[in-house]
C-alpha cells in the first residue's frame, strides 16, 4: 500500500518543537568538549575536568527509562515540557557557577532534563505520525543528531575564543524557549490514567545499573581494567541486572515492561543500536582528532574536513526515512546501513599520515551514509511492535542502548587508540606524557620525535578501525534474524493530526 507524503500543519509544528529539544540535547553532547581546557583553567579543576561530560552522559542515560515510563503513565506532553524547563534552569546554572562541583552538578541536573527531551521526542513521535510515517520524522532527528555531533564542537572552540565558554550553556536559552512556547501550543495532550504506583524501585536499579556501566566504559581506561574499583562496579552492576529481571516481573507498572523484552523486534533492535552506535561515535569523536594531530588543522578546519561525513549522513537519512514510508523495507535498508557502515570503517582502516584530503573525503562520505541509514530503522522498528500505551517505555529501551553503546565505543576506541600509540612509540623521547585527549600533545614533541609519533597515532588510528569493525559484523547478523511487525492503525488515537491508516509490511 502507498503511503500518504503530506503532512499535517499540527504535525508540522509540533516536529519543529520536537527537532529544536533534539538539537539542543545533542549539543549538550558536543559543545562542551572544545571548551574543557578553558573551563579547567579558569576553574582551576583540571583533575575532575572529565566529570563535566561524564555528569551529562551519566544522569541523562541513568534517567532516560523512568522519563519514558512516566510519559506512559502521565502524559508525554506535560513530562516533555517539565523535562525542557529542567534543562533550562540547568543550563542557566551551568552558565553562572563559580567553580567545578558547582558546574558538575549543575551537569548532571542539566543530564536529568536532557534525557527526558530526548526519549519524550522520540515517544511523541508515536503520538503524531502514523507507523509508516513515522521514519520519514526519525530521519530528521538523525540529521540532527549527526549535524550537532559536528557543530557543536566548533560551536565550543568559537564561544570559547570569542566570547565565553560560558555562551555554550547561555546558547540554550533562546531556543530552549522557542522549542518550549511550540510545544505547549502544538503537542498534542493525550489524555492518560492510571492508579499504578510508579515503579521506584525498579527504576532506582536501573539508574544505578547506567551509572554503573557510563563509569566502567567512562573511567575504565584511567582507573585500570583490571583495579578494584572497576572490577568492583563489574560485580555490583551485573547483580544489579540479575535482581532486576525479578522485580520487574512483580512490579505492577514496571519501569521496563518484561513482555517487552520477549519480542526480538524490541531486543534485536536495541541490541543493534548499542553496537552502531559503538561504531559511530568512536568515528565522531576521534576523527576531528585525528585531523588535528596529524594533518595539524585547528578544530574548526577538522569540522568542515568532516562535512562530506555529514552531508552523507544527512542524505542517507533522508532517503532511508522516504524509502520506508513508502515500501516499509525496514529490514533492507537497515542492512544496507550497516553494511555501507562497515565499507566505511574498512576504507577508515586503511588511513596514514600522508593521506590525502580527497581519500579522507570519500571515506568520511561513505562512513556518513552508512551511519545515517540506521537509527531511523532501529527506532521505527521497535515503536511499530510495541501497542501504543508503551511507546515512552520502547523508545527508553533503544535511546538507553544508544548511549551505553555510545559510551562504550568511545572508552574501547580510546583505549586501543592508546595502546596502539604506546606500542609503536616505546622509547620514544619526550612521549611519556601524550593524551590522546590533547591534539596539542605530539606538537610540543622534539623534532626527531614528532615525525615518528605521528605516524604511529595515524596507524594505531587505522588499527582502532579495523578492531571496531567487528561490532558492525555482529549489527549485521542481528538484522538478519530481524523481521519487523506489521502494524495497521492511525496515530494512536490523537486528535487534530494525521489519522489515516497503513500498514508497515515486513521486509
Amino acid at each position: 500500500m502507498k503511503a500518504q507524503r503530506s503532512t499535517s500543519p499540527g504535525v508540522a509544528t509540533a516536529m519543529c518543537a520536537l527537532i529544536l529539544a533534539v538539537l539542543l540535547a545533542a549539543l549538550d553532547q558536543t559543545i562542551v568538549s572544545t571548551a574543557l581546557p578553558r573551563i579547567a583553567e579558569d576553574l582551576n579543576g583540571f583533575d575532575d575536568i572529565a566529570w563535566v561530560s561524564a555528569a551529562y552522559l551519566l544522569a541523562s542515560t541513568a534517567v532516560t527509562p523512568l522519563w519514558g515510563k512516566l510519559g506512559d503513565m502521565y502524559g508525554r506532553k506535560r513530562l516533555y515540557l517539565v523535562s525542557t524547563t529542567i534543562f533550562l534552569i540547568a543550563s542557566v546554572a551551568c552558565g553562572l557557577v563559580q567553580n567545578l562541583p558547582e558546574l558538575i552538578g549543575s551537569r548532571v541536573l542539566q543530564g536529568v532534563g536532557g534525557g527526558g527531551m530526548i526519549v519524550l521526542t522520540f515517544a511523541l513521535v508515536g503520538d503524531i505520525a502514523a507507523p509508516s510515517q513515522r521514519g520519514r520524522y526519525q530521519a530528521m532527528f538523525g540529521s540532527v543528531y549527526g549535524v550537532a555531533s559536528i557543530v557543536g564542537p566548533l560551536l565550543g572552540g568559537v564561544f570559547t575564543d570569542q566570547l565565553s565558554w560560558r555562551w555554550a550553556f547561555l546558547i540554550n536559552l533562546p531556543i530552549g524557549a522557542v522549542a518550549l512556547v511550540i510545544a505547549a501550543r502544538a503537542l498534542p495532550a493525550v489524555a492518560r490514567q492510571t492508579t499504578a504506583r510508579i515503579d521506584y524501585l525498579g527504576a532506582s536499579m536501573l539508574a544505578a545499573i547506567a551509572t554503573g556501566l557510563i563509569l566502567i566504559t567512562s573511567f575504565g581506561a584511567r582507573w585500570g581494567w583490571g583495579s578494584p574499583a572497576i572490577l568492583g562496579l563489574i560485580a555490583a552492576t551485573v547483580a544489579l541486572a540479575v535482581l532486576l529481571v525479578p522485580v520487574e516481573r512483580h512490579a505492577a507498572a514496571p519501569v521496563l515492561p518484561p513482555a517487552m523484552f520477549a519480542s526480538w523486534t524490541v531486543v534485536g533492535p536495541s541490541l543493534i543500536a548499542f553496537v552502531a552506535n559503538a561504531a559511530m561515535f568512536s568515528v565522531l569523536v576521534y576523527l576531528p582528532t585525528y585531523l588535528q594531530i596529524v594533518h595539524g588543522v585547528s578544530a574548526t578546519l577538522s569540522g568542515i574536513s568532516m562535512l562530506p561525513l555529514v552531508a552523507g549522513l544527512v542524505a542517507s537519512q533522508s532517503l532511508a526515512g522516504r524509502w520506508a514510508a513508502n515500501a516499509g523495507r525496514l529490514r533492507r535498508i537497515l542492512l544496507a546501513g550497516l553494511l555501507v557502515n562497515l565499507a566505511g570503517l574498512l576504507l577508515l582502516s586503511t588511513i596514514g599520515a600522508a593521506t590525502n584530503a580527497l581519500v579522507l573525503s570519500i571515506s568520511f562520505l561513505i562512513t556518513g551514509v552508512g551511519i545515517g541509514m540506521v537509527p531511523m530503522v532501529v527506532m521505527t522498528t521497535v515503536q511499530n511492535s510495541v501497542p501504543a500505551a508503551d511507546l515512552g517505555a520502547a523508545s527508553a529501551v533503544v535511546t538507553f542502548a544508544r548511549s551505553i553503546g555510545a559510551a562504550f565505543g568511545v572508552a574501547v576506541f580510546g583505549t586501543l587508540l592508546n595502546t596502539g600509540f604506546a606500542d609503536r612509540t616505546r622509547g620514544l623521547p619526550g612521549i611519556g606524557g601524550f593524551d590522546a585527549g590533547r591534539p596539542d600533545t605530539i606538537a610540543q614533541l622534539p623534532a626527531a620525535s614528532r615525525d615518528v609519533a605521528l605516524e604511529a597515532f595515524a596507524h594505531a588510528t587505522a588499527t582502532g578501525y579495523l578492531w571496531m569493525a567487528p561490532t558492525l559484523a555482529i549489527g549485521i547478523l542481528l538484522a538478519l534474524f530481524l523481521r519487523p511487525a506489521r502494524r495497521t492503525e492511525g496515530t494512536n488515537g490523537v486528535p487534530g493530526l494525521a489519522t489515516h491508516k497503513d500498514t508497515v509490511p515486513t521486509a
